[in-house]
């Protein structure tokens, strides 16, 4: 019997040709040669920005002089920030508690006096730390602003540089620890990649087994299909959580000011909304490696890049700010923050916690929808 030659170009062009038919028939193949890289390069090119614009700061003039009144401008013109006008410390304090701006510049009562004496005029600045690089960034960003504001009353008055002084104030993260920002955000990945991929492979592997046409024949209800699928994997969930929460504790030692009761709370409608994402999914793709990569395209990457975690959302677009809307992460993301690091802020909480619960109702909806008892 004569053996097969290594390279036959016959038998190359027939497994070529045979491979192309594959492609035409197989449109996932053709999606994530040409859809996905439009997709991720979208996300990529407009979803992330590293440099902060438009930081929303509160500019505190606790007497409006002439001094103090131009040193604000010098935040008003400025592309970096989108400066909150005030008068009262404690109203700016608390739209820092909210999350409503990023710092407060505070230019105190005595400001032009001291300046007019010769001394040193502070200006005290107080920034929210729970992303410390965000928070050094801002700080620097200020420094910069008050330092062009120096240099022309110097060149104006044609004296010695006026003597003023920035004292920085880091808030809920005093110590600038990166691991006290990133490992709450990165529970929120976590949880998004199990909620999601626990059900993404359920109703998927029962179709791929021919286990499902057993269950469609049997008396149960659409209803009690889902539930049935949901309930298991919703307690192996918040058994994740539970897990996390150890590591960050114990291991990470991030501090923890808020209720673990309220985290847990929110926390089940967070994983509602993701169970309820993979059982759509899942009921939708019919099978295993559709539904695992629909679910990380679908619920991680969107996470990943949309939830505010990693990339600064208000330096997007409008059209991706508009998307992340709709990513359940994004409100989980400042949830998990506030709890761990400024405690139950319920301003922060119950909006966030208000679209969470938005959004699960939507996709349970939908794996409602899509699930049906026939082969259709």
């Amino acid at each position: 019997m004569a053996r097969p030659g290594l390279l036959s170009p016959r038998r190359l062009r027939a497994l070529v040709r045979k491979e192309m038919y594959q492609i035409v028939r197989d449109p996932s193949s053709i999606a994530i040669a040409l859809v996905l890289p439009v997709i991720l390069l979208l996300l990529f090119g407009y979803g992330i920005s590293l440099d902060p614009r438009q930081i929303p700061i509160a500019v505190v003039l606790e007497q409006p002089s002439p001094a103090a009144m131009d040193l604000a401008a010098r935040f008003t013109i400025s592309d970096y920030f989108a400066p909150i006008p005030l008068t009262n410390f404690q109203q700016a304090e608390q739209l820092l508690r909210q999350r409503d701006v990023d710092a407060i510049v505070r230019v105190r009562a005595d400001f032009s006096r001291e300046l007019a004496a010769g001394r040193i005029a502070p200006i005290q600045l107080i920034v929210n730390a729970v992303d410390g690089n965000r928070a050094r960034q801002i700080e620097g960003y200020v420094t910069g602003a008050w330092q062009r504001w120096v240099q022309s009353q110097a060149a104006l008055d044609n004296q010695a540089l006026p003597l003023v002084e920035v004292q920085p104030h880091y808030w809920f993260n005093s110590e600038v620890r990166s691991q006290n920002f990133l490992v709450p955000g990165l529970v929120v990945l976590v949880m998004t990649l199990i909620g999601t991929l626990l059900t993404a492979l359920v109703m998927a592997r029962e179709w791929e087994r021919g286990t499902m046409e057993s269950l469609l024949v049997t008396p149960v209800s659409v209803v009690e299909i889902v539930l049935g699928k949901l309930v298991p994997y919703f307690i192996l969930g918040m058994m994740g959580m539970v897990v996390c929460l150890l590591m960050a504790f114990f291991l990470f030692h991030v501090p923890f000011r808020g209720s673990l009761l309220v985290l847990a709370l929110l926390a089940s409608i967070f994983l509602c909304a993701m169970l309820g994402l993979g059982l759509f999914i899942s009921a939708v793709a019919k099978n295993q490696f559709v539904a695992g990569q629909t679910s990380l395209i679908a619920a991680f990457l969107p996470a990943f890049f949309l939830s505010g975690f990693i990339f600064e959302l208000a330096s997007a677009p409008f059209v991706i700010r508009a998307i992340s809307h709709i990513v359940p992460a994004r409100y989980f993301v400042a949830i998990v923050q506030s709890i761990f690091l400024a405690g139950n802020v319920w301003s922060v909480l119950l909006p966030n916690a208000a679209a969470m619960a938005g959004l699960a109702c939507f996709f349970l909806f939908l794996a409602f929808k899509k699930t049906r008892k026939s082969l259709e």
